[in-house]
Formats: C-alpha cells, sequence, structure tokens
C-alpha cells in the first residue's frame, strides 16, 4: 500500500477513535430478549422470584448529577400502562445496580436512593406479571442522566408525578426491551 494511502487509513483510525460520539448505554448481565421465572413477580397471580436484574450503564453525558431507573410496561390493559419500578436519587458516580438491588428490604441500592411505590402499590421492584393468555408485553427499562442531584419526590411519590419531574430534569436517557408472556 502507499505511503499515501497509509496515512489516510491512519488519519481515519485517529479520527474516528479521538471524535467518535460514545453513546449514553444501558446493559445487563441478567437479561436477554425475554425476561423470566427470576424476574417474574411473586403475587398478583404470578408466582416468580420477583429479583429486578443487575443493571450497568456508561457513558453519561457532560454535567449529569444523578441517575433514575425505570421499568415500564405499555401493553398493560390499564389504560395507562404500568410501571413495575422507579428509583431515583441514584449518585452520580454509581453505574451500576446489582441484581435484587430492587429489593429495599435487602439495601442493596446505593444508600442515598430513593425506590418509591410502583404500581402494584409496593416500594421496589415488581416484576413482570402480564395477564394470562395476554401475549407478550414489553417492559421497557430505561436509565435517565439527571441534571440534579436530587429529584425531589419521596418513596411515597406515585411513577407519574416521578415522570413529571424525571421529564423535567434529563439530560438524556437509555433503555433496554425484554418481552414476557404467561
Amino acid at each position: 500500500m502507499k505511503k499515501a494511502n497509509w496515512m489516510v487509513v491512519l488519519t481515519l483510525i485517529v479520527s474516528t477513535t479521538l471524535f467518535g460520539q460514545k453513546t449514553f448505554t444501558l446493559s445487563s448481565k441478567d437479561l436477554g430478549g425475554e425476561a423470566t421465572k427470576t424476574q417474574e413477580f411473586n403475587g398478583f397471580g404470578c408466582s416468580g422470584n420477583n429479583l429486578s436484574p443487575q443493571l450497568s450503564w456508561k457513558n453519561a453525558p457532560e454535567g449529569t448529577k444523578s441517575f433514575a431507573i425505570t421499568m415500564y410496561d405499555p401493553d398493560a390493559p390499564t389504560g395507562s400502562g404500568f410501571w413495575h419500578w422507579v428509583v431515583f436519587d441514584i449518585p452520580a458516580n454509581v453505574n451500576e445496580l446489582v441484581t435484587n438491588a430492587g429489593n429495599s428490604k435487602l439495601n442493596l441500592a446505593p444508600k442515598s436512593a430513593i425506590q418509591s411505590i410502583t404500581d402494584y402499590g409496593i416500594k421496589g421492584f415488581g416484576g413482570p406479571c402480564p395477564p394470562e393468555g395476554h401475549g407478550l408485553h414489553h417492559y421497557i427499562i430505561t436509565v435517565y442522566a439527571l441534571k440534579t442531584d436530587k429529584l425531589g419526590p419521596d418513596e411515597n411519590t406515585n411513577p407519574a408525578v416521578v415522570g413529571f419531574n424525571l421529564w423535567n430534569q434529563t439530560l438524556a436517557k437509555a433503555s433496554i426491551v425484554v418481552y414476557y408472556k404467561r
């Protein structure tokens, strides 16, 4: 290869490495494309283990002061979907929640994190539990990079009010989607 061609290739590699945009990304070691009995709610007619999945995120935007995580089922036959998990005030220096951090009694989430009530009426994680025979539901798990260190609501705040506060304070968000049916 000619010297000029090597220079072009080298310039492209360096430019891509230095100037390539890194996107805010959410991932999970516990989830593939579908939720399992491990995540399924235990109650409401379901008999799963109700373990929240491990989640990790990277490349938060500059200015991030805290994070929040939600899990939402838009397919629930409620007319307004169903909120399965709402956690916020996760410190900016945290980039992972371990498996079962959604069990607020175990204190596995960061100390300052607040897990407010879900549409099950409980605090912490409430796994998938779609009606039998209702088909596949998709569960959207989202991490929000926030421009505030404290969102404002408390552990008794309903998901809609938390969502309004998230909308007002979000710098960026990243999601993964998993499916589940019974």
